[in-house]
């Protein structure tokens, strides 16, 4: 991995030059260097000890991680305390959910100095820097699938001979449920001859289960997740193969996994500045500091997600076992927030 860079500090330096000189005044507040910041996140956060405490040792500054839930939630309790922010950065903020944070007003601008090496696509609003990214797919256990084949396309699920082996996740209660609802109407549309209300009354007859989350479907459900379950067809991550060879020992030659790469929906996390945090400046250099490569690296690994810094490296058993969609499904921010609630109530209304 490569060794971690020093931060250049000139906005907290001349802070401090003003503060020893008594020509502070109260716009320069913000500027002031603090000794913490909080990073607010969601429950499923993890870098490797001492990635944030680079940070520290680069800057003087402390981080204290406060995760809050899953984004959905964590993304509410950062408006309710938007007045009185109890944040500094706020990391975890998705595609599905960025147009409500925006309209809120819950970030202010930063350009992170690393912003030109972000993978074209990824970038969103001056207010927010993408950190990283991964895709929703429908994935199949390949030892149920030896004297037959697998799914080839989303609208192979709705045939018999796939009956009774599909889980998804509930898109109410669940960040990749509602990916998938969303990479549903990408492909199929919202109006039309074949709409994605008819292919999710197609999945219905066809038997699919419905799970509360992700754990719930993949580790209980899946029959490859460990839990005994008899669904060998599950919507998770394209990472998810990686995933079981890096977690089996000793490691096998072929994934016990694979994902179905048509299809799939590409969910992007963002980090901010928090309006209103007081420290702008210093919480801008957190928001550097994860974007930066040493960072970036460590992600793969700890959050089983691709790195946003296109000039980070990717673990081989990444490229190896979980090469990325081409053509992944994508949704204009805007119409998510726009029609998000009405798709989530139809669909119930569906599969209930």
């Amino acid at each position: 991995m490569t060794r971690h860079r020093k931060l250049v500090l000139p906005a907290l330096t001349t802070a401090i030059l003003l503060i020893a000189t008594g020509c502070t005044s109260d716009d320069d507040t913000a500027n002031e260097p603090p000794n913490e910041l909080v990073l607010m996140t969601h429950d499923s956060f993890a870098l490797s000890e001492g990635t944030l405490e680079q940070f520290t040792e680069d800057t003087g500054i402390a981080v204290t991680v406060l995760k809050s839930g899953d984004a959905g939630t964590m993304l509410s309790q950062a408006i309710l305390t938007k007045d009185n922010p109890i944040a500094d950065v706020i990391f975890g903020v998705d595609n599905t959910f960025l147009s409500r944070a925006l309209a809120e007003g819950v970030f202010a601008e930063h350009e992170s100095s690393s912003l030109a090496d972000v993978h074209a696509g990824l970038i969103a609003d001056p207010r927010v820097t993408p950190i990283d990214f991964g895709d929703v797919c429908v994935n199949y256990d390949r030892a149920a699938f030896t004297d037959s084949p697998p799914p080839a396309s989303l609208l192979d699920l709705t045939k018999p001979e796939y009956r009774n082996m599909l889980v998804v996740q509930d898109p109410a209660s669940s960040s990749p449920g509602l990916a998938f609802l969303l990479a549903t109407i990408g492909t199929f549309g919202d109006d039309g001859e074949y709409t994605w209300r008819d292919y999710w009354e197609d999945l219905s007859q066809n038997g699919v289960l419905v799970a509360s989350g992700w754990t719930e479907a993949y580790q209980g459900a899946f029959t490859a997740g460990g839990g005994g379950g008899d669904r060998p067809i599950v919507v998770s991550y394209a990472s998810s193969p990686a995933v079981g060879v890096y977690f089996t020992d000793p490691p096998p030659r072929e994934a016990p996994t694979a994902s179905l790469l048509e299809g799939c929906f590409r969910q992007v996390e963002y980090a901010g500045v928090v309006a209103g945090t007081g420290h702008e400046d210093a919480a801008g250099l957190l928001v550097d500091h994860l974007l930066s490569v040493p960072v970036q690296e460590d992600i793969p690994l700890n959050m089983f997600v691709y790195p946003a810094n296109a000039q980070a490296e990717i673990p081989e058993v990444f490229t190896s076992f979980s090469p990325v969609p081409g053509s992944p499904v994508e949704l204009p921010v805007d119409t998510i927030e726009q029609n998000r609630e009405r798709w989530i109530d139809e669909w119930t209304d569906i599969l209930r």
